[in-house]
Parts: C-alpha cells; sequence; structure tokens
C-alpha cells in the first residue's frame, strides 16, 4: 500500500509540534496504542528532524514531516527517515524536490489557481489548508466541480465539531488536526492521555465515515 492510501486507511493525520525529541518516541507510542499510527512532525521546531527520525526507527508509524517551506528542509526529512511531505503552501521548488527523492509530497492549495499549479506538476492529492479560514467544506465543494479529479486533505480548524462535515465530502481522502495531540499534554507526557483521545478521535472518524473501517 502506498503512502496516500495508508493514509486514506487512516482517515486522520495528527499533525504534532514536538519541542523535544526525547518525546518522540512515547508519542508515537501512544497514537499506535490509540489505533492511529500515522504522525506529521511539523518543522516548526528546532527537534523536527530527530523527531521524525525517532518515530522512523520505530518501524510501526507512518512518519512525515509537515510545514517544509524549502528544498534544503526537504533533505532533512528525508534523512530522518520521513515517509511522506506536507507543506503549507504550493512551492514548485519543494515539490520537485520531493519527486527527486521519489518521497509523496501534500502541496497547500485552496485555491484554483495553486490546485492547477499543482496538477501541472504531476500531483493529485493537496493539503487543503487552512481549511478553517478558507470556506471549509463548502470551498472544497466548489472547488471539487471543475476539479473532479483532485483529493484534499483539510486541515487547520477542524476539530470533532465539524469533522463530519469533511469526510461527508467523497473528494476528501483524509483530514489533518491536532486535537488527539494538544501541545501541554505532550509536554507533560501525558501519553495514556494521548492514547484516550485517540481512541476517541477514531472510534469518531469511523462513525462518520464507516467505510474507512474497512479500508
Amino acid at each position: 500500500m502506498d503512502v496516500l492510501s495508508q493514509l486514506a486507511a487512516a482517515t486522520l493525520v495528527p499533525v504534532v509540534v514536538l519541542h523535544d525529541a526525547a518525546d518522540a518516541d512515547g508519542l508515537a507510542g501512544a497514537l499506535v496504542a490509540g489505533g492511529l499510527p500515522v504522525a506529521e512532525v511539523t518543522f516548526r521546531t528546532p527537534a523536527a528532524a530527530d523527531s521524525i527520525r525517532a518515530m522512523a526507527d520505530r518501524g510501526d508509524i507512518l512518519v512525515g514531516a509537515g510545514t517544509v517551506l524549502t528544498p534544503a528542509q526537504v533533505d532533512t526529512a528525508v534523512a530522518a527517515g520521513a515517509q511522506y511531505v506536507v507543506s503549507p503552501g504550493t512551492s514548485r521548488a519543494v515539490i520537485e524536490r520531493c519527486q527527486e527523492h521519489g518521497i509523496a509530497v501534500l502541496p497547500g492549495a485552496v485555491t484554483a489557481t495553486e490546485i492547477q499549479a499543482a496538477l501541472e506538476l504531476g500531483l493529485t492529492t493537496m493539503k487543503f489548508f487552512p481549511a478553517g479560514t478558507s470556506g471549509g467544506a463548502p470551498a472544497i465543494v466548489a472547488l471539487s466541480a471543475p476539479f473532479g479529479g483532485v483529493q484534499f486533505v483539510p486541515t487547520g480548524g477542524v476539530g470533532p465539531a465539524n469533522l463530519g462535515d469533511y469526510l461527508a465530502l467523497p473528494s476528501v481522502v483524509a483530514v489533518g488536526g491536532s486535537w488527539m495531540v494538544p501541545a501541554a499534554t505532550v509536554a507533560a507526557h501525558a501519553f495514556a492521555t494521548i492514547t484516550d483521545l485517540t481512541t476517541t478521535a477514531v472510534e469518531l472518524a469511523r462513525s462518520l465515515r464507516p467505510a474507512a473501517a474497512s479500508a
């Protein structure tokens, strides 16, 4: 199963911000125990690369690099063991470097122009970010009309209250969020709490999109 298929099967993509790489293994274990063996570790902190490496070395979680802004960060992420890359916008340089490495990439796209730019680079699955302030589910519906073959991973402003709005859309392949991995909870090493939050999130996603449970 390729990376995009694995993300689709997971339905949820936890967006993780780690300030200490020593927390990465415990967090990964909590996600796996909660039934969600996937994570997007953002490049917002100096601990990102080491955190990705710690998770990748486990071998039981699909780990990607998020908030990737430059080709150099792509190189760093790949060297650390990232299996996919997520960018907040549509950067030709980032996309092409990912393609050179042969690694899956989800560029951010919320406008028709950005979607067309990504399509021209051979991509059909994109991150819809920031979803909450870019029109949410209705915007995805509108964009799906002219771009029938495009799939989206909405992220930003997504939580339990509106998760169903996104999962009801056939063009939404997965949803990114951080409500099951609160930064304060990670910092407190409350990994049992994260497992509980993750289990609840997985059950909710399955109830909203039953087909995902058997994917």
